[in-house]
Order: structure tokens, then sequence, then C-alpha cells
């Protein structure tokens, strides 16, 4: 018996994510009016992403594993993160590039080559290949056009490795870049004209090699504006601590109550100033 039979004999609801289900949760003591349950559509290991209950659907159920099916999927999917690795994942059948604005110009939508799509994983969401230095796509993120969902960003395939994006466009200025923490932060950036910004896709994703790499390609200095709030800060102290130990010359950029994704176009250009003007 497959996970999906199971789920069918059980007459459990749910929609396909990538190599995951996504069910209502299946702890009684969790009211998951949103689907915040994710089962690996294989070996049937399931994850609250709300509540922390985890478990496997086969010993749940008391239904026996096909441990030879497992076997075999586990060995695809090595191959496929190998082939992944090798030559990159290839864009959509059916993209459709953005042709509209959407929180940022389309112009630069385009330039990081915005697209929609129908497959199920990024649904009702604006799509963005994620490229290495080498240009290869590692993977995509999807950001919710909902402004009510609880998943903001979809990263396709689960489980993916984001790199500091977008390595291969970064033009440093005085040897520094600007590191933020989410997509449209570096979007809305350069959007107003900043072309040395990263997004490292969550503070917990810096880590000394990506960092290290950022130092063979010539940089020295690095610009953290992280979000204003006490969270975000206590994580701009530790990427910051992280990054003088490979001995960079780093500054904290507080913007105090805004956030890098909606700042406005004229307090842009006086970041601009602030941050390059004398150097």
């Amino acid at each position: 018996m497959t996970v999906e039979e199971l789920l069918q004999k059980k007459k459990l609801f749910y929609k396909v994510s990538g190599r995951d289900f996504v069910v209502p949760c299946l702890n009684p003591e969790h009211d998951d009016g949103d689907p915040s349950m994710r089962i690996d559509s294989v070996l049937g290991i399931f994850n609250c992403l709300s509540c922390g209950f985890k478990g496997n659907l086969f010993y749940l159920y008391g239904e026996k594993l096909d441990k030879l099916g497992i076997l075999r999927e586990q060995i695809k999917r090595q191959i496929d993160d190998v082939r992944a690795s090798s030559i990159g994942l290839k864009m959509p059948k059916d993209a459709e590039y953005v042709t509209t604005d959407y929180r940022v110009s389309v112009a630069t939508l385009n330039e990081f080559e915005a697209f929609t799509t129908l497959d199920q994983d990024q649904v009702n969401r604006i799509v963005f290949p994620i490229r290495d230095l080498k240009g290869r796509i590692s993977c995509f993120v999807g950001r919710s056009k909902d402004k009510f969902d609880k998943v903001k960003y979809n990263i396709s395939p689960a489980q993916s490795s984001t790199p500091l994006f977008p390595l291969g466009k970064i033009k440093p200025e005085a040897g520094r870049v600007i590191l933020v923490e989410g997509l449209f932060d570096l979007l809305n950036l350069w959007d107003n004209g900043f072309r040395n910004v990263l997004c490292c896709f969550g503070t917990r994703k810096v880590t000394k090699t990506k960092l290290h790499l950022l130092s063979m390609l010539g940089v020295s200095g690095i610009d953290i504006i992280f979000d204003p709030d006490e969270a975000g800060q206590e994580a701009a102290q530790s990427v910051r601590e992280l990054a003088e130990e490979l001995f960079f010359q780093v500054r904290n950029i507080n913007l105090k109550n805004a956030d890098p994704g909606e700042l406005h176009p004229t307090r842009a250009l006086k970041l601009k100033e602030k941050l390059y003007d004398g150097i």
C-alpha cells in the first residue's frame, strides 16, 4: 500500500506539494482549519508545521511498509538530486513570464525570470528560478499572491539548498555587498538601483561556506539589512559575528520601522548615499 492509497482509504483530504502531501493535522488535539501537515509521499513520515506533531502514517494506522518500494524511490531521488546538482533543474513547460508589476516593477520581475505555473506545488504564486554562480537552477521559490496564506514562500523541490542569490548578477559597490533576508527585500532594493544585493532566504541559512565564496569573489565588506524588529536584529548580530570571523568588514544597518522589501525610492536613495558616499 502506498501513502496515497492509505490517505484515500482513510478518506483524508490531501493535496500534492512537491514530494509531499499536505493534509489537515492528524493530531486530534489540533484543530487545523488551514492544512499545515506535510507527509512524505513515499516514506509516510509526517510533520505538522503548526503544532509540531510528528510520526509515520503507516505506523499510525497499523499498516505495513512497502520496504522495497521505498528503497526504489530513495534510489530514484538520489539519482534525481545528483542530476539536478550537475546540470540544474529545467523551467516548467507551462511557465508564463509575468507581464505586470507586482510589488516591484515588471522590468525587475523579468530580470529575475519571474513566472507563473499551474504546477500544484506553486499554484497562485509568482515563482523565481534560483540560479547558482554557474547559472544552473538549483531550486524554485514561489511567493504566494494571497496575503493571508500561512506559507508565504514555497521552495521546490522540497529540502533544496538555496545559495546566496543572485551571485551571478551582483556588482559589489566599493568591494561591499548588501545582505538581506527575503527575496522581495532583494527585488525592491534592485528596483531602486542597488546592484550589490544578495538574499540569504532566511537568516539561519547563512554559513561560513557561503560567506567564504563571497571572499573568493573579491568581496571585502558586508552590509547586513535585516528586519528592524528584535528577532531580525538578533539574527543580524549572529551573522555579523560569523562574517567577522572570516575577516569581512561588517556593518549592521537598522532601517528603524522599515522593511527593505517596502523601502520607498526616496529613502532608498538616501540609504545608498549614506552607505557609499565617501568610500
